[in-house]
């Protein structure tokens, strides 16, 4: 490339940037066109502009329990998935679950996230009674337990649930489907449509990084977000897991999971988006890269320590060596200031103070 057609390139990636960061719109091409470039720092820098602008420099931290590990589902990527017989399953009960939340808010956070494999021995009635239970101690409640019906979303709506994370994980409906077993996109994309007309604030995202992965696919995941108007967006690299159909393809790729954040953080300039922990496992310094990128949410594992290291969606997410900040709050809070952030003290509910056109 010369000089001259270096120079033209770069202006036209500052102007994307520039129009992005002042309008929070742009076209798929040149979405893409922004994905692959080099300017990473650049994308990220402008994000970061936005972020601050948009939801100020405090860090959420949500609690995040793990309440089981057994799955119904296939899908290629997961370590739960029913047919890996190679780990140890569990199931924590309404007693070790109310514990964790107590710990949760002892901690001083005001969010906890229920998270598990589809597990359908949890019924609906019990998991309504918890979360009841937990609203008690004045705490926000997330939950991330997969597919339910409109009238189980409706009933844990009711019985104190206030927020829904249900990553899509590719937008791609051949992608989708190849990755997704017996699974349904339309109906993935029915939960989405369902949470958000019962009043949650819905989470939602995509694996980046995926075999058979474009460009065009992670911009039209992005342009989905938009369109949905999603209140949270969780992203993070695919990371190959032992004993599943894609054990051994290559992981994602952390430059272009830093500009997905940058990107979506631009387009969506008010949402809540996590620094994610598959993030901080896959990159040196991951938490900080996320949160510089656009990222105001960490979510530290506060279930039981028995049970951390069998939820093994994959490899390293319970490492206890040298990158022990991915799990440890005090750690956390420690990066969290490092970075001239604030540690938030409030539940954190997203603040709407942008139109989307869309």
């Amino acid at each position: 490339m010369s000089r001259i057609d270096y120079q033209i390139n770069y202006d036209y990636i500052k102007d994307l940037i520039s129009y992005l960061e002042n309008e929070h719109t742009l076209s798929k091409e040149n979405l893409v066109i922004l994905l692959k470039s080099e300017y990473t720092d650049e994308i990220c820098q402008a994000a970061d502009r936005v972020r601050k602008k948009f939801v100020g420099d405090v860090v959420h931290l949500r609690g995040l329990i793990e309440i089981s590990n057994y799955c119904c589902r296939t899908c290629y990527y997961c370590g739960l998935r029913v047919y890996n017989k190679s780990i140890k399953r569990y199931r924590m009960d309404e007693n070790e679950i109310l514990q964790c939340a107590k710990a949760t808010k002892d901690a001083g956070l005001k969010t906890v996230v229920l998270q598990g494999g589809e597990d359908k021995h949890f019924k609906i009635k019990d998991l309504c009674n918890i979360v009841e239970k937990i609203k008690d101690l004045d705490l926000s409640i997330t939950l991330s337990i997969g597919e339910l019906t409109t009238k189980e979303y409706a009933d844990l709506k009711k019985a104190g649930a206030d927020r829904y994370l249900l990553r899509i994980e590719t937008t791609n409906k051949d992608l989708y489907k190849k990755l997704h077993p017996n699974m349904s996109f339309d109906n993935r994309v029915r939960c989405l449509i369902d949470l958000k007309e019962l009043g949650y604030e819905v989470g939602t995202g995509c694996l980046i990084g995926l075999p058979g992965q474009t460009s065009d696919m992670l911009a039209e995941d992005i342009l989905f977000f938009k369109n949905i108007d999603a209140d949270m967006i969780g992203m993070g690299p695919f990371i190959p897991t032992p004993n599943t159909p894609l054990e051994n393809e290559k992981g994602g790729n952390v430059e272009i999971v830093l500009k997905m954040l940058a990107l979506t953080r631009l387009l969506l300039p008010d949402i809540n988006m996590p620094a994610t922990t598959a993030l901080g496992v896959k990159a040196d310094n991951g938490y900080i890269k996320g949160l510089r990128a656009g990222a105001n949410v960490i979510m530290p594992n506060m279930g039981l320590n028995e049970y951390k290291k069998l939820y093994a969606l994959y490899p390293g997410k319970t490492s206890d060596d040298g990158s022990k900040v991915v799990n440890d709050l005090e750690n956390i809070r420690k990066l969290i200031i490092s970075e001239n952030r604030i540690i938030g003290h409030e539940k954190g509910d997203r603040k709407k103070i942008w139109k989307n056109p869309g």
